[in-house]
């Protein structure tokens, strides 16, 4: 029988450099929205802006947000999707969590 729920994880990198506070605010917000309207978001932890490891587009900073929620399996794959099409982030990766 197939699942009809998975805990997932995901981490976005947003840029600092071509987003301002308002613009970054308002990313975190359509993402949560997204998962909302698609399953359940337990949490959203704004990590704030750090360094990056290696420098991405010539920015050697980024804007990290932390999502964690439950949702049908073919979801997350919609969710990187819109992501990877958003403009503003650096870097994404959606997984299962445990």
């Amino acid at each position: 029988m197939a699942k009809l729920s998975e805990k997932y994880e995901a981490v976005v990198v947003l840029s600092v450099k071509t987003n301002d506070e308002e613009q970054i605010k308002s990313t975190v917000n359509k993402f949560s929205d997204l998962i909302k309207n698609n399953g359940t978001l337990t949490s959203v932890d704004e990590w704030g802006k750090k360094k990056l490891a290696y420098e991405i587009n010539y920015e050697d900073e980024g804007y990290y947000v932390l999502y964690k929620f439950e949702s049908k399996p073919d979801f997350p794959a919609e969710l990187e999707r819109i992501i990877n099409i958003t403009d503003g982030v650096l870097r994404s990766l959606v997984v299962l969590a445990h």
